[in-house]
């Protein structure tokens, strides 16, 4: 069968990380709970051992990157298409197609032990035709997902159009097939004096921008070279570019908008800044102060909503990374593709829109402003920017420079804006999407 880079480990002997799989598919794609969430919320996989837990997410992971591929091998292989209300039928088979097409999962061990999931009266009647279906796919997988356009496959409508339309076809191309690869674990150092002593300690790679990359998979981070010390903080590399786009902060007012979990928070605290993290929500803000106190930097967090609250007096600069649709993310997030959709967007933008009006008014004369969104949608990122300039004359675009991005200038668009797309970087393990765009009030 096709042999998926994302792993080559056939799982566990038992059910329980398909069962488990199992259940948290249905949160997400029959219930529409965020897989985050229902990951979280699982009681059992916490418990299971490490290869059975990093098994779970991985083939939950798979089906919700390759859903496309699956469900069209399975319909090739039904007779007459399921029927709406067999829900749990399709999931059931989607695990066990995971597992045929791109796991390299044993055809015996996946057959079987899929089949060992579907349990209970309301299955009882379905476990022939699941078994049919898996015995075909074992038969004829390699050569269906051979002939397949897993770009267009795996990409919904409604977001191939608008990359296509955005980025052009061979670049929507290019970026679908990105999202398609298991992301890789970047870190950002404290102190970047120390970004080579702990490239070196971690075995990591160092990026353009300094960030550290180890291959993903890496279990549990704290247990990772640095992590008790505080050396540094997970965050992808391009999520670190917009903080870096203030320049030099040290010793001025800095505010963060929408900061959790702490990323942005810690790399201008870090670089010196006197930083108020704003946070809405009580338990996010929980998490940032956890996160600053483990890397002893200091910061002012405000539980607030950030289209209402203002500060005392002006500030230097502001850093909003704005809540967004989060498709540059799919890689790590694969259920957004699916949970979130044109209408998402549509409520997203008004409230990006009072958010940057309220950042603007944050500001001192000549401070600056830092909008970012990890989106891919040109709605979210530059034609909010455009609408904000013709709405408010006294805002304007600072450009940024090739000298201000070394390795990275290809992220620099014709306007002077910042945007990295997964596709970029592709000889070290490519980028998530993320958009930002410097502005200074005159």
């Amino acid at each position: 069968m096709t042999e998926n880079p994302e792993s080559k480990n056939p799982g566990p002997k038992g059910a329980d990380a398909r069962k488990t799989a199992l259940a948290i598919l249905q949160q997400v794609m029959d219930e529409g709970h965020p897989l985050d969430e229902a990951l979280a919320g699982n009681p059992y996989l916490a418990k299971m051992a490490t290869r059975d837990r990093g098994f779970t997410r991985l083939l939950i992971a798979t089906v919700l990157r390759r859903l496309g591929q699956i469900d069209a091998a399975i319909d090739h292989c039904l007779d007459r298409p399921l029927k709406a209300k067999d829900t749990a039928l399709r999931q059931i088979l989607r695990l066990g197609a995971a597992q045929l097409l791109f796991l390299g999962t044993p055809p015996h061990a996946a057959v079987n032990a899929t089949l060992e999931v579907a349990r209970g009266p309301r299955l009882a009647g379905q476990r022939g035709l699941m078994n049919a279906v898996l015995r075909r796919l074992s038969r004829e997988g390699e050569a269906l997902v051979a002939e397949q356009d897993a770009a267009r496959l795996n990409t919904p409508d409604w977001l191939w159009e608008s990359w296509s339309a955005a980025y052009g076809e061979e670049t929507a191309r290019a970026i679908a097939l990105a999202q398609l690869a298991d992301p890789p674990l970047d870190l950002t150092n404290k102190t970047e004096a120390e970004t080579r002593t702990w490239a070196i300690a971690l075995g990591a790679e160092i990026l353009p921008g300094g960030s550290l990359r180890l291959a993903g998979g890496q279990g549990d981070i704290a247990r990772l070279a640095g992590y008790g010390e505080g050396a540094w903080w997970v965050q992808d590399a391009a999520a670190a570019v917009p903080a870096r786009l203030l320049g030099d902060i040290a010793g001025k007012d800095v505010i963060d908008l929408c900061a959790a979990p702490g990323g942005k928070t810690a790399q201008l605290a870090a670089a010196g800044a006197r930083v108020t993290a704003v946070e809405r929500a009580r338990g996010r803000i929980q998490r940032l102060d956890e996160n600053l106190r483990r890397l002893d930097l200091a910061a002012t967090t405000v539980c607030a909503d950030a289209t209402r609250w203002q500060p005392a007096a002006a500030v230097d600069a502001v850093l909003l990374d704005a809540p967004c649709s989060a498709t540059g993310t799919l890689r790590r997030h694969p259920d957004i593709a699916y949970l979130k959709g044109p209408d998402h967007i549509t409520t997203l933008i008004k409230t990006q829109d009072r958010l940057l009006d309220a950042a603007v008014k944050m500001l001192k004369p000549g401070g600056l402003l830092v909008y970012a969104v990890c989106s891919l949608q040109p709605e979210e990122g530059p034609e909010r920017i455009a609408a904000l300039l013709a709405r408010n004359q006294d805002v304007a675009r600072i450009p940024v420079t090739a000298s201000e991005l070394p390795g990275m200038e290809q992220t620099i668009t014709a306007a002077g804006d910042f945007r990295s797309l997964p596709c970029h970087l592709p000889e070290t393990g490519g980028l998530d999407g993320f958009y930002a765009c410097r502005l200074r009030l005159r």
